[in-house]
């Protein structure tokens, strides 16, 4: 991997955050709307769900033992809920969960309702969700019934699931924001989605010879970190992440991956224009907020000159990157959103163009 003299700045423009696309416009995300409880969105995050579960198993333990144990719900893993939902006779566990899950969809359903009656959600003819949350039994029968929820009050969207693997949306979603030229003579493209709990970075190789809508990108190599269980501060998390894309750059060196001088960074709240983080990072650890932090600079630091040139390091809200791994999948419907349950809840609405 080639090196030169670190810089304060990034070479060439800073275009982050863009909203027009060739083909797709982003009408809007990272919506924070509120109401007398506080931001209507984090009622149906995965963390919300967690905190229904553990109000609903309090009143169990207020009648008896509780019937999935004594860890708390933020503890309990996705295996331990399903395992509790898939038993084959009805118990006291189950009864539990189908309870928590029931209430969640009411809240999903109503949140869904809150967004579309926003102009930028008001034309939405397809929900595609995505994040942690759906690739779970108990998520997947939670966004079934919010959909069954949502037809009942008359609101006819349809809902859908990520065709990607929930841990490769957003990535794939960077081959749609890579500039063009930069593609020409690579194979693939860095990419890296931040979220509240876990850090995914790796190669996606674009295939934009054989798919030129990106159809067929795929992610041929991922690294997942669980930072929530460390606790880093900010400068290490930051650290963490230069760490897992220098590891890419070496096993795409190893495996002659030619990869593009690039580097797409999927991150909660809104993107300025200059890639700092307006708002909305609120679940990441440290101050991420504000023009002092600049994530795409610090990186770039760390791995000016990739490949056959000097690397651009482009930042855009994670919810609009998933959303666009769908977008060659999207062509029948004019109008269409994305919503990642996750430790937060992530949004975002678009317009296909002809």
């Amino acid at each position: 991997m080639k090196t030169q003299p670190r810089k304060d700045k990034l070479p060439g423009p800073d275009v982050h955050g863009l909203r027009e696309l060739p083909g797709v416009q982003v009408d809007g995300y990272s919506l924070q709307l509120r109401d007398k409880d506080g931001f209507v969105g984090d009622q149906a995050s995965q963390t919300a769900f967690r905190e229904l579960l553990e109000r609903w198993r309090k009143r169990r333990r207020r009648k008896g033992k509780d019937p999935l144990g004594l860890s708390h719900s933020r503890d309990l893993s996705k295996r331990e809920l399903d395992q509790a939902l898939q038993e084959k006779k009805a118990s006291e566990a189950t009864d539990v969960m189908h309870a928590a899950i029931e209430e969640f969809a009411q809240e999903l359903a109503f949140v869904i309702q809150r967004f579309m009656r926003q102009p930028s959600w008001q034309k939405v003819q397809r929900i595609v969700i995505g994040g942690g949350f759906p690739e779970s039994d108990a998520g997947e029968r939670a966004i079934l019934q919010a959909g069954a929820i949502l037809e009942e009050m008359g609101l006819h969207v349809q809902i859908g699931r990520l065709s990607h693997d929930v841990d490769d949306g957003g990535l794939i979603g960077w081959a749609h924001l890579v500039p063009p030229h930069m593609l020409k003579g690579h194979d693939a493209i860095l990419a890296v989605d931040i979220g509240g709990t876990n850090v995914r970075c790796g190669i996606v190789k674009t295939r934009h010879r054989k798919a030129p809508d990106f159809s067929l990108a795929k992610v041929v190599r991922r690294e997942k970190w669980r930072h929530a269980d460390e606790d880093p501060n900010r400068g290490g998390m930051v650290d963490h992440i230069a760490g897992m894309l220098e590891d890419m750059v070496l096993y795409s060196e190893r495996k002659k991956i030619r990869l593009a001088p690039f580097i797409g960074i999927g991150c909660p709240g809104l993107i300025r224009q200059d890639g700092s983080i307006a708002r909305g990072a609120q679940n990441l650890p440290g101050d991420w907020e504000g023009h002092a932090f600049h994530l795409p600079s610090q990186l770039w630091r760390r791995m000016p000159m990739m490949g056959s040139g000097p690397t651009l390091v482009l930042m855009h809200n994670d919810a609009v990157v998933q959303g666009l791994s769908e977008l060659p999948f999207m062509r029948d419907v004019r109008h269409w959103g994305v919503l990642t349950i996750g430790t937060g809840l992530g949004n975002a609405s678009f317009t296909n163009r002809p």
